[in-house]
């Protein structure tokens, strides 16, 4: 199952009807073939955008080439009214990007107007409430667009992948465990599709799957996976298996009119009594095929964790922002090594759930705060099934999108790195240091009301996530703000 959208970008030209049309069309051509020499495949329709006959014209073109994505490129000055109607028509995230000036050797006809056209266009979306992506700037020679088109496609990627998206839940949250709650009425608003479902219709799917033909390969994939070293329970992943084709199969039977999926289910207390193991691992990998599985019913950690899926093409997690780093730690591995001070630091950790992939000699474990509560800290046997690491040092950006109880929309990006440091402790757990990350948590986790749930992309992504928090409303998107820049909530005496 694909679970990620390909993004097919068509290139639109417009001109303004007093404006010579070849140039438009030149610097169009120029722009795609700027695109190809740094790998952006892009369509370039034929049909100039003048009036609005062309704008029903050229849609239809970039329809029929399959493009689920466009940009639309101001050669000249512009027609506000058919340029603007282009994301009224087109089924897809809109880039609007306009061009510089070329030489001062043809300033008469070969005079564009660009820069003045692209105020026109805003505005103009404005007046009709619809929604477009317009670069931090939005004015630049061929080469500079095409790079604007780059920088778009993980934005569009994850604006397509949401709008088609459902997000499955099993169970409710477990009592005393209500910190990620989040009324979920704002996804609708954007376009999400909710299905939530009972732990034991899970089980009773999971029962109905036991001798699966397709078990034995799955293990074998998961035996394969953990190598020699981490497949510490062999006798585990029959069951684990089992419970993979069982998410997988209900995904596929139930994304109904949807094209992509996120699950958020419940995993402990009483699962791994009733299912005889925990489902971390499986999560793991579900979620490395860009199919996250958010922990304890986190729909908007779900949510964020796809977002995060889409935008790198790559396996992301979902970590508690979870505990200070020691000092003795500090001092030994940190101080004088890297340019962090201790309250930059902390350790993000989950029990099982970040991939393979992603994790230093991971290896498949038992829950051991599980094990205290479910098994009286005696031999494990069904508090087995997590996947346990150091994550792997390297770029990092901790995210969420979430929902206040108002409904209103809020997000934070924070752009950092996971240090080559051992943690020395259990569970999928990594040394993370953030820029200003004490004053982070303090005036925006804490002020804020987040949850202690963040998701993990594994790569500075902060200016794509930033895009996509924009176009889809969000009013309040934080970040760790640099010394000298106040938080509204910062006493300034301290």
């Amino acid at each position: 199952m694909k679970n990620i959208p390909e993004v097919k970008l068509g290139v639109i030209a417009v001109s303004r009807d007093c404006f010579v049309i070849s140039l438009s069309e030149r610097r169009r051509s120029a722009v795609c073939a700027a695109c190809e020499k740094i790998g952006v495949p892009a369509y370039e329709a034929k049909t100039t955008v003048e009036n609005e006959m062309d704008m029903q014209k050229a849609v239809r073109e970039v329809q029929d080439a399959g493009c689920n994505a466009l940009l639309v490129f101001l050669g000249n000055f512009g027609p506000e009214t058919p340029e603007t109607l282009i994301v009224q028509k087109f089924d897809g995230p809109v880039l609007y990007a306009a061009a510089a000036e070329e030489t001062g050797k043809d300033l008469i006809n070969g005079r564009g107007d660009a820069y003045c056209g692209m105020l026109n266009c805003s505005y103009n979306l404005g007046l009709r409430k619809l929604k477009a992506v317009i670069p931090e700037y939005p004015v630049g020679t061929a080469e500079e667009v095409a790079q604007m088109a780059k920088d778009f496609l993980p934005v569009a990627r994850a604006l397509i992948g949401l709008s088609k998206l459902k997000i499955i839940t099993f169970g409710p949250r477990p009592q005393d465990f209500f910190a990620c709650n989040a009324p979920i009425k704002a996804l609708f608003d954007m376009g999400i599709e909710i299905q939530e479902n009972s732990e034991l219709d899970l089980l009773v799917s999971y029962r109905a799957h036991k001798g699966d033909a397709r078990i034995e390969s799955v293990a074998a994939d998961m035996a394969a996976e953990l190598g020699a070293a981490g497949n510490k329970y062999p006798d585990m992943l029959p069951r684990m298996a089992q419970f993979e084709l069982t998410l997988l199969d209900w995904a596929e039977q139930n994304k109904g009119a949807r094209e992509y999926v996120a699950f958020a289910n419940r995993c402990w207390p009483e699962f791994p009594k009733e299912f005889g193991f925990e489902p971390c691992y499986v999560n793991s990998r579900l979620t490395a095929r860009g199919m996250p599985v958010g922990c304890e019913v986190d729909i908007y950690g779900a949510l964020s964790e796809y977002i995060g899926a889409c935008i790198t093409e790559d396996a992301v997690t979902l970590l508690d922002i979870n505990n200070t780093v020691p000092a003795d730690i500090y001092e030994e591995e940190i101080k004088g090594k890297h340019k962090y001070a201790l309250r930059d630091t902390f350790m993000g950790f989950h029990c099982g759930n970040t991939p393979f992939c992603k994790l230093c000699d991971g290896a498949l474990k038992y829950q051991l705060i599980m094990n205290r509560l479910v098994e009286n800290g005696g031999e494990p046997d069904v508090t087995r099934g997590t996947l346990e690491g150091d994550i792997v040092p390297g770029a990092i950006t901790f995210f969420r999108l979430h929902s206040n109880a108002d409904t209103s929309l809020q997000a934070y990006i924070a752009q950092g790195e996971v240090l080559p440091v051992k943690t020395r402790s259990f569970g999928g757990i990594g040394v993370f240091a953030i820029p200003e990350m004490g004053r982070f948590y303090r005036h925006v986790l804490i002020a804020k009301r987040y949850p202690h749930h963040g998701a993990v992309a594994f790569g500075s992504i902060g200016k794509a996530l930033y895009t996509v928090f924009d176009y889809l409303g969000v009013g309040d998107i934080a970040f760790n703000q640099p010394k000298g820049m106040l938080y509204k909530t910062e006493n300034p005496f301290e």
